[in-house]
């Protein structure tokens, strides 16, 4: 009798467990296949220094190419604490050496304020804040993919207010690790940690806005800190105790606006800042050479986007931009992109697309879809093929078949 009651027991305690620890499993998978309109992106292997970071691998052949395969994760403990965990087993191993994308624990403090602590994306570029499923376009724009979909470690705080109705807003500050963009993700190094600071605004179901910054330095330790080889600056170039002083100064400033009805979608998403640890001038143990022009070089990234709906059928256009060295800053006397006739290597890449997105059910976007992008791309992602004949810049055009489902 006396088993039978504390298996009873046991049974009510795991019935109410189960009821709180609530988990809901989500996913999405997304297949492409990428054609080439030009034998550049091919035969082509010398990239524009900053190219690399702006051309995704799946691009240099005609491919079938597995881009997504996530599992999303989300459980309720209390009213008041969550958790989420997205995973990816498809992630390469030389981009991302875990499968585990995000890993975070919410908690509600008060009905407005809240605090969420773990792994995930910092919340920098509008394409970053919108998830796989919900994106118009073969992928994010190239200054999302650069820096808005690096994970860090962390923790960020955000108060809520307004009608949601009316006029609403989200206040959110986080404290990072700063070490997404060496390694991905992993603990810090440097003891230093990255700040950032996001206002988010919105009116009505159709309009949202949003400010955001972000500040760091080094994601290198202090200990054995030394200057990277800059031999190629020229005279006017900073010294070593300069360039350790700086410490790669690393920011990101940006603002979107949102305007999305049933009919209409068009957004636009604009940032600056400092290059920093992303092209270091600092290393540790050992020194290496340095990959950028200026101490302070600065880029600038702008998108703008736009949809018309007609239920299944959507009709998509994007331009996106991405300048490296927005205020043609360097200490050389001439200017260094120049230094090959006939060949341009200015580090502004443009990707202008118009596509086609048909839907598998035409109320639930994130269910499942079809996009077709055909994707024309500046002619100066690639330096001229030696021994082709080949005497200027060279570009490469593409198209995009995409098959999305959500689940």
């Amino acid at each position: 009798m006396k088993t039978f009651k504390l298996t009873g027991l046991a049974m009510l305690l795991a019935a109410g467990f189960a009821q709180a620890q609530t988990v809901k499993v989500d996913g999405i998978v997304e297949v492409w296949y990428t054609q080439m309109l030009d034998n550049n992106l091919r035969l082509n292997t010398a990239l524009n220094s900053y190219a690399k970071n702006s051309l995704p691998p799946a691009f240099n052949e005609n491919t079938f190419y597995i881009r997504r395969t996530e599992l999303y994760f989300n459980g309720t403990i209390t009213d008041d604490v969550t958790w989420n965990a997205i995973i990816d087993p498809n992630t390469s191993s030389t981009t991302a050496p875990s499968a585990l994308l995000d890993a975070s624990i919410s908690w509600k403090l008060a009905k407005d304020f809240s605090i969420k602590v773990g792994q995930f994306k910092p919340g920098i570029t509008l394409d970053s804040n919108i998830g796989g499923a919900g994106i118009y376009f073969y992928d994010r724009s190239m200054m999302a993919r650069q820096w808005g979909e690096k994970r860090d470690r962390g923790i960020m705080a955000t108060y809520a207010l307004g009608d949601p109705k009316g006029f609403s807003a989200k206040i959110n500050f986080g404290i990072f690790n700063g070490m997404a963009d060496k390694d991905f993700k992993s603990n810090d190094t440097n003891a230093q940690k990255d700040y950032m600071f996001r206002l988010d605004m919105a009116y009505g179901k159709d309009h949202k806005f949003a400010v955001y910054y972000r500040d760091g330095v080094t994601d290198s330790r202090d200990a054995g800190l030394v200057a990277g080889t800059a031999a190629a600056w020229g005279v006017g170039a900073p010294t070593a105790s300069q360039i350790l002083g700086n410490k790669d100064k690393t920011t990101n400033l940006g603002a979107f606006y949102v305007y999305d009805t049933a009919k209409w979608h068009a957004d636009m998403d604009v940032m600056t800042g400092l290059l920093g640890r992303r092209y270091p001038t600092v290393f540790n143990p050992t020194t290496s050479p340095v990959a950028r022009e200026h101490l302070d070089q600065k880029f600038m990234g702008i998108v703008v986007s736009g949809a018309y709906k007609m239920g299944r059928h959507w009709i998509t256009a994007r331009y996106d931009s991405l300048n490296y060295n927005q205020g043609n800053d360097w200490y050389t006397a001439a200017n260094p992109y120049t230094t090959t006739p006939g060949v341009d290597k200015s580090p502004k890449f443009t990707e202008m697309i118009v596509g086609y997105n048909y839907l598998f059910n035409a109320t639930k976007y994130a269910v499942g879809k079809m996009k077709v992008d055909y994707i024309h791309r500046s002619k100066n992602f690639f330096l001229p093929l030696s021994g082709s004949g080949q005497t200027s810049e060279q570009g490469g055009d593409s198209v995009v078949v995409s098959f999305q489902i959500g689940f």
